[in-house]
């Protein structure tokens, strides 16, 4: 006995062998015969070629009844497989290859509508069972013995396929078509705004662009697939006229059948077959409509059905009483609206005790997880010498921009963050942190910005309106309120959200008031970067350079420039807009320069001709050349015999009179410029640069100054004038 329980597990194991090879995929000699059946059985797409072969097939060769008794079970199956796939999906995507699954289902109803229609034509003659047990069982149980009805019946439900549901599916998939497709700029527009602001990454703009181009391929698919639904509709029709016509010619004429024999068994063949092809095909079409009708809804469509509806006590209690009016009336049975007015006025009351429990919880929660108050702690003395860099003072009016709702547009603290991101990638610049605070001592509608605690610009606005400007300089023609845009002065109008598209229309430039605030809050920012650039941020940007820069940061500061001597350059540098993004190349200039002087003002003038390439490149105009107008040698050489003092002090004496002359000269042929449509850069030689710079900002303080040594050997130039 012993011996026989041990011999069993080693003949175990020796069984197991050749198996466990043949799974291996080396099929040895003596192997399991059946591992390359397994592997094949494997192999879906063979198998989805030879099923969609098998298709095409049906509509040539004959097919007995058993076979289509099967194939019509599986039709059915096949549909209900469809639209409950559709029902439970969480939104269309995830179904997105219903367009294929349609186009397949289509085939199979059409191939067994053939493959029966032989059978029909072929055998009607010998009975009912002619084309299978199926449709003879839904042509005697619609029909009830009676072929009116089920032609009646049936075309009840092609009028319901074909006018209603078809028609229907295929206009709303045309539309979404349209609509997902003339969008597509804008969220794609959208997706790059909020990457470029910092609020998504590369990652999700990444998978935000591929699901909005598989949104758009998915509805434009849909709207062809649609055809199909309402081709299979019309095909059914005219194959069901087909049968009932060529069968009654067949039984009366090749079968010696009475004409009212011939009518009877072929009608009731033909309309059991067109019950057995329509019916999947109204599964089938509902299914394409909830498709279509399921873009704007996301999660399980029994959810969002039974929420939306069902969830709304009041809804429910005016449809108890409405119904508890039409069980009154005379004439009308009492028992099904009192039924339904006691259903709808219990789910009602079990909506409202649901609600009022789960605010009750959420307020214990809230309670629950609320930390304990702490003691009033007395503020340090020192917190009243902290002044902010920034202060942004907003109207109580003005509030709702800060929590303004998604679909208003950006909020104005995204602005802000992204007008952070976008100064340090344009100059170089680390923008301190805006303080948002509410004033009740302005006007609602009313915002000071504040630098440094001293006001330096402030604005008007309507938080539910939109600023319109024309960019031509005429008058607004639109119904509104006139206004000056408070960032450069020009004249505007507040017009109503309801006439955005009229101006867009006519060429205008349209904003909306957060944005009004973050422009004007950008430009106060360029002009006042050099007072906002502290020591302890200068320091910042040095700590923040590349690991392989430090060496050349130390070897400058402290040994050739203090910290405070570099935060003056750069000071300098941003005073005239300058980027300062290209630190190390300034720091390069800043050692060659102090080499020869200590002099901040001459070292700047250096840094800038090292920056020849970035000067002259942010001066370049749409035709690609910087417009120059140069100053005349009478005025080059009046400057030059003006520059009295020292070497390394140096200071501007000239005649207030001749100083008037060349502000008025200078006006007059800048203005000239500008009515052209040019805004050119004052080139002057390097000695004298600084010193016309500091006349020229005091009255025209966006012109910019250059010295020759700024202007790059590549860059294209055009003299467009003279001073």
């Amino acid at each position: 006995m012993a011996e026989a329980t041990q011999a069993a597990p080693t003949a175990a194991r020796a069984t197991a062998a050749p198996r466990d090879g043949a799974d291996g995929g080396g099929e040895e000699e003596g192997g399991n015969p059946f591992a390359s059946i397994g592997a094949l059985l494997k192999r879906g797409d063979l198998f989805f070629a030879l099923g969609v072969i098998g298709i095409l097939v049906v509509l040539i060769l004959p097919m007995p009844t058993w076979l289509l008794d099967m194939s019509l079970a599986f039709s059915i199956t096949f549909s209900v497989l469809i639209l409950m796939t559709a029902i439970f999906i969480e939104k269309p995507l995830d179904f997105n290859s219903f367009p294929t699954v349609l186009l397949l289902a289509t085939m199979i109803r059409l191939a067994l509508n053939l493959a029966s229609t032989r059978l029909i034509l072929a055998e009607g003659h010998t009975g009912t069972e002619a084309a299978g047990q199926v449709i003879q069982a839904f042509g005697g149980f619609v029909m009830q013995d009676n072929f009116v009805i089920g032609i009646i019946v049936f075309s009840i439900l092609v009028i319901v396929n074909f006018i209603v549901i078809t028609k229907g599916s295929g206009r709303i998939a045309e539309v979404a078509a349209r609509f997902t497709l003339d969008a597509m700029p804008g969220k794609q527009m959208a997706i790059d705004a909020d990457l470029s602001s910092g609020l998504i990454d590369e990652d999700d703009a990444r998978t935000r662009r591929k699901n909005l181009e598989d949104e758009s391929t998915f509805f434009g698919a849909m709207d062809g697939a649609s055809k199909f639904v309402r081709g299979d509709a019309i095909a059914g029709l005219l194959i069901t006229l087909i049968n009932v016509l060529g069968g009654m010619i067949i039984g009366v004429a090749q079968n010696d059948l009475s004409f009212a024999e011939a009518a009877d068994a072929y009608t009731r063949l033909t309309v059991g077959d067109g019950l057995v092809s329509q019916i999947p095909a109204l599964i089938v079409s509902t299914a394409a409509g909830m498709m279509v009708t399921k873009g704007g809804i996301t999660g399980p469509t029994e959810q969002t059905l039974f929420r939306q509806i069902g969830g709304q006590p009041k809804t429910l209690g005016l449809s108890c009483f409405l119904l508890l009016g039409l069980a009154a009336m005379p004439g009308i049975p009492a028992f099904p609206f009192l039924l339904l007015a006691g259903i709808t006025g219990g789910m009602g009351f079990i909506v409202t005790a649901r609600d009022k429990r789960r605010a009750e919880e959420a307020i214990q929660a809230m309670e629950e997880n609320a930390p304990e108050p702490a003691k009033a702690a007395e503020e340090p003395i020192s917190t009243a010498l902290r002044i902010d860099y920034l202060r942004l003072e907003l109207g109580y009016g003005l509030l709702s921009l800060i929590n303004a709702p998604p679909e208003n547009g950006q909020r104005l603290t995204d602005q802000i963050k992204a007008l952070r991101r976008q100064l340090a990638s344009e100059m170089g610049f680390v923008m301190p942190s805006v303080r948002i605070q509410d004033n009740m001592q302005l006007p609602a509608n009313s915002y000071v910005i504040r630098v440094k605690e001293i006001e330096t610009g402030r604005g008007d606005l309507r938080p539910n309106m939109l600023l319109v400007m024309d960019p031509r300089g005429e008058e607004i023609t639109l119904a509104g309120e006139k206004t000056v845009e408070p960032t450069f002065g020009l004249p505007a109008m507040w017009i109503e959200d309801s006439n955005r598209e009229e101006a867009l229309f006519r060429g205008y430039t349209v904003v909306d008031p957060a944005t009004v605030v973050t422009t004007h809050l950008t430009e106060i920012i360029k002009d006042n970067m050099d007072d906002l650039l502290s020591y302890a941020e200068t320091q910042k940007l040095l700590d923040e350079l590349d690991k392989e820069q430090q060496k050349l940061v130390e070897s400058i500061v402290p040994a050739t420039i203090s910290l405070g001597g570099l935060q003056r350059v750069l000071q300098n540098l941003l005073a005239e807009r300058v980027s300062i993004r290209d630190l190390p190349t300034i720091l390069e200039g800043v050692a060659e320069a102090c080499a020869g002087t200590r002099n901040v003002m001459m070292i700047t003038e250096h840094v800038r001709a090292r920056l020849a390439r970035q000067i002259s490149d942010s001066n370049v105009n749409d035709q690609g050349f910087i417009p120059l107008v140069t100053l005349s040698p009478p005025w080059e050489q009046a400057f030059a015999e003006s520059v009295v003092g020292p070497e390394e002090d140096k200071q501007l004496s000239m005649a207030p009179s001749k100083l008037q002359e060349f502000i008025g000269a200078l006006r007059t042929n800048f203005e000239r410029q500008a009515m052209m449509g040019e805004s050119p850069v004052l080139l002057t030689s390097p000695a004298i640069r600084p010193y016309v710079r500091s006349i020229v900002e005091r009255f025209r303080p966006m012109t910019v100054v250059m010295s020759q040594n700024e202007i790059h050997p590549k860059a294209k130039i055009k003299t467009v004038g003279q001073v």
